[in-house]
């Protein structure tokens, strides 16, 4: 394979490491499903960085339910972010992957702090690097640390992967049966439309810019490899032409 992208940041939510069947915060199948997929993609030699959020750990709306404020509840799931880029490490590191772990918020005990260079760096020299404590600040999402890491480290992509969405649609395919599936889309498009794709936030630091958004089912592990092959599946993000 001939990757079309040298340079990814790859978007996971945090429910995608979640155990279903029991409700646990990690599943074991589910960590090393993604250790294989990201070691393939590693191995097609493209540069990876990784952003997990935290919902299989902390989600806002328990903060509302509890009568946490939201900065704190911010800073809770940006800890939250911290544990699950820690699985993820241990999963590629089983996988024989050099990584690095690089937050935003100080924990020197567990990760390195986030220095642009240096992640630049560790791309270059073929690590894996995994950023957690989302932007280090309340108010952002993970969507807007993975959209604000891609133009800082200058990627060329980055990859949405959904759990059981195949895309982005006009409508709620869980509530609309004949939802359509949006192939291509300018961030432009997103926001006018306010399409529930990612933060909007996020999607207006895109504007303009060269990075490309790819959104697509993660149920099927070898759709990062078609992504990466050029294929044409999910929804393509991009700047107005």
């Amino acid at each position: 394979m001939n990757p079309i992208y040298k340079r990814i940041i790859i978007k996971l939510s945090g429910e995608a490491l979640a155990d279903s069947k029991d409700g646990s915060i990690f599943d074991r199948e589910k960590l090393e499903r993604i250790a294989n997929v990201v070691k393939e993609i590693h191995e097609a030699g493209v540069e990876i960085g990784i952003v997990v959020g935290a919902g299989n750990i902390w989600r806002g709306r328990m903060a509302d339910k509890i009568g946490i404020e939201q900065a704190q509840a911010d800073y809770m799931g940006m800890l939250g972010t911290i544990m699950n880029g820690m699985a993820i490490q241990n999963a590629l590191e089983l996988k024989g992957l050099s990584t690095r772990v690089m937050s935003a918020i100080n924990v020197p005990q567990c990760c390195e702090p986030y220095i642009r260079r240096k992640a630049m760096s560790h791309l270059s020299e073929g690590r894996i690097v995994i950023f957690a404590g989302g932007t280090g600040n309340p108010y952002f999402t993970t969507d807007s640390c993975a959209t604000l890491r891609a133009l800082e480290v200058k990627a060329d992509a980055i990859l949405m992967a959904k759990n059981g969405v195949d895309g982005v649609f006009d409508s709620d395919p869980r509530k609309n049966p004949n939802a359509k599936l949006l192939a291509d889309l300018t961030y432009h498009e997103v926001v006018e439309r306010k399409l529930a794709v990612m933060d909007l936030t996020a999607v207006a630091m895109l504007e303009g810019k060269d990075v490309v958004v790819r959104v697509f089912n993660m149920d099927h592990p070898s759709s990062f490899l078609q992504v990466l092959s050029g294929e044409t599946i999910g929804t393509v993000l991009h700047k107005d032409r």
